[in-house]
């Protein structure tokens, strides 16, 4: 009987300690910042809050997480995973949640973009809470579950989509704020209830204790000329940043482009999100470890730049509805659009991760990949304002900005492909 059982379920019901409270409570998003997150856009228009107002919130919330981003190995191997993850948690979700709900103007999101920009520390503690005791052979699942537990979240999106509908936008997108806030609280508490400091957290913490936060940032100098020297890291930053770019502008103008331009109702908006999820996990168990299981990864890269840039360019060519019919194509074309980000956004999500991963310095890996976050940030993070600017002159626009983006992604990964480590090991 238990010979047939699926791997991912059988790792699922394994997972004992830090490993289970930490996958075990990711459902919680789902039912919190899942549900509001389709709507934050709609919900800064509706309060007053200007394109270029919502670009530039985008790009100060990057700036925010740069600077937590480097601060977040430090803290973290100075108080510990666990503590961090509850701390940062509260300071990041929590506190910002009550902000949003409550909010009048620019300035109140404003506010709550700066504090939320702290996720970027728990990013990192939450990371190594959840794999650092858990069996090696183990993580890639682990990761996998995490993945599929935030896709399948969006399956709460019809609870939201009825709010909307009964109360209005503005109250509703309130109420599910507030929402977030008791959920997150709840999710902070059981993840510190539930699990233990790390062995290694431990082994970190007696190392930094009494060294201060500046000498262990001065340490990242050496870690720095390790990215400079190897192209295969600068390679990599490159496609992470194209990616990064791509995503936050589609995060913060998607949904203002097809409710305002495109007609769709404010209480549909939350169904598109979930579509694209699901599709999303189909794509995950079926056509892209297809696509990505061979030793060569320059192909599938390849593929996904061209799959989502067609979803873009379709995106700014749907014309507005004007009757009946139109309205339906307007609807089949989305689909279409929806079905090409799913893929695109999907498999070049897991590629960028990945070639940052496998380019990376074995022995430096948790600070090298903090320097490579952060700079990944830092470049992504000026195209929020300037998607902004465009849209506040045609809503269109910023989609021909990230058409432009992924056509550059196509010249990089085309002309200046630099192979893996693993992929020049005899196979």
């Amino acid at each position: 009987m238990h010979r047939h059982r699926n791997p991912m379920i059988v790792t699922l019901l394994g997972l004992r300690g830090n490993g289970r409270a930490s996958v075990y409570t990711e459902p919680m998003w789902g039912l919190s910042m899942m549900l509001v997150l389709p709507y934050a856009s709609v919900y800064m228009l509706a309060l007053g809050v200007h394109d270029t107002q919502i670009g530039l919130l985008a790009t100060i919330s990057m700036l925010s997480q740069v600077v937590f981003g480097l601060l977040s190995g430090v803290i973290t191997d100075k108080l510990g995973r666990r503590v961090t993850t509850a701390v940062f948690d509260i300071i990041a979700w929590v506190i910002p949640c009550l902000v949003w709900a409550l909010a009048q103007n620019f300035w109140w999101f404003l506010i709550a973009s700066i504090i939320n920009g702290a996720w970027q520390v728990t990013q990192n503690s939450w990371d190594c809470l959840l794999v650092e005791d858990v069996d090696r052979a183990e993580i890639p699942k682990v990761y996998s579950l995490v993945k599929v537990a935030a896709e399948f979240s969006a399956l709460f999106a019809p609870i939201a989509a009825l709010l909307v509908a009964n109360l209005g936008l503005e109250l509703a997108v309130r109420i599910l704020y507030l929402n977030a806030f008791v959920i997150m609280a709840l999710k902070v508490w059981l993840l510190y209830h539930y699990t233990t400091e790390t062995a290694t957290g431990r082994i970190r913490m007696q190392e930094t204790r009494g060294v201060s936060i500046w000498k262990l940032l001065s340490e990242y100098r050496g870690v720095l000329g390790l990215i400079v020297r190897s192209k295969g890291t600068i390679f990599s930053l490159c496609v992470a940043a194209i990616v990064g770019a791509v995503t936050l502008v589609n995060g913060t103008f998607w949904q203002i482009v097809i409710n305002k331009e495109l007609g769709v109702p404010d209480a549909l908006l939350p169904f598109f999100p979930m579509i694209r999820s699901l599709l999303s996990v189909l794509f995950f168990f079926t056509l892209i470890p297809k696509l990505t299981h061979a030793r060569h990864l320059k192909s599938p890269t390849l593929i996904g730049f061209g799959v989502y840039l067609g979803g873009q360019l379709l995106l700014v060519g749907i014309p507005a509805p004007d009757g009946g019919a139109a309205v339906v194509s307007t609807y089949a074309l989305l689909a279409v659009c929806l079905l090409l980000d799913a893929f695109g956004a999907g498999i070049l999500f897991m590629l960028a991760e990945s070639l940052v991963a496998l380019h990376v310095d074995r022995h430096e890996r948790s600070r090298v990949m903090a320097i490579q976050r952060t700079a990944v940030m830092l470049v992504t993070a000026p195209f929020g304002w300037i998607s902004g600017w465009l849209s506040s002159m045609d809503r269109d626009w910023p989609f021909l900005l990230t058409s432009a983006l992924l056509t550059l992604g196509l010249v990089v990964a085309g002309r200046f492909w630099v192979t893996t480590h693993e992929e020049h090991a005899p196979a």
